[in-house]
C-alpha cells in the first residue's frame, strides 16, 4: 500500500466516525500536524506501530496480501516520470511526482524535469496524472491547483500553453 493510500483511508474511516484529526492524533497519541499531513500524502515515513495505533483507534487493520505489480503501479505517474526524464541523467521518481502533486512543492533540483513534463509531455498524460493522483486525495481540484502552484515555482507561471492541456 502506498503511504498516500494510507494517508486517504484513514481520513475517510475518521471522517465516516465524525472525528475530528485533533481527537484522533490525540487518541494515537501524535500530534495533529502529523495526522494531517499523513492524510495529505505529504509525510515522508511513518513507522508501523504508529500507523497501526492510528489504525487501531479507527477500529481498522492493515491488511497483507501479495502485491499485484501491474494493479499497484500508478500507470500515468509512471508514463509522466518517463517523460520527465528523457532529457536527464538525474531521474524524476513516480513517487517524487506523486509527493510533489500532493504537496504542491517540486522536488528540489528536479525544477528541469517538471518544465520538460508540463511543456512536452502529451496532453493526455498530463490529464491522466492529474486524475490519478487527483483521486487518492479524495479532494477535487486538489492535485491541478498544486500542478499550478509547482509550474509557478518552476518559472512556468499560469499563462504558459501547458495550461490548456488541463483543459
Amino acid at each position: 500500500m502506498v503511504l498516500q493510500q494510507l494517508g486517504l483511508a484513514i481520513r475517510h474511516a475518521r471522517d465516516a466516525r465524525g472525528l475530528t484529526q485533533k481527537e484522533l492524533a490525540t487518541r494515537a497519541g501524535l500530534s495533529r500536524n502529523t495526522l494531517n499531513r499523513l492524510e495529505n500524502g505529504d509525510f515522508p515515513d511513518l513507522g508501523v506501530r504508529k500507523a497501526e495505533t492510528i489504525l487501531k483507534e479507527l477500529g481498522m487493520q492493515f491488511d497483507i496480501k501479495p502485491a499485484q505489480p501491474h494493479a499497484q503501479k500508478l500507470k500515468f505517474a509512471s508514463m509522466a516520470s518517463m517523460s520527465a526524464n528523457v532529457s536527464f541523467k538525474d531521474e524524476l521518481t513516480s513517487e517524487e511526482l506523486v509527493k510533489a502533486l500532493l504537496s504542491g512543492k517540486p522536488t528540489p533540483s528536479k525544477a528541469a524535469h517538471f518544465i520538460v513534463l508540463l511543456e512536452e509531455s502529451p496532453a493526455s498524460v498530463v490529464k491522466g496524472l492529474v486524475e490519478e493522483v487527483g483521486a487518492l486525495t479524495g479532494k477535487p481540484g486538489k492535485v491541478e491547483k498544486n500542478l499550478k502552484k509547482i509550474a509557478q515555482k518552476v518559472g512556468l507561471g499560469e499563462s504558459g500553453s501547458w495550461l490548456k492541456k488541463l483543459a
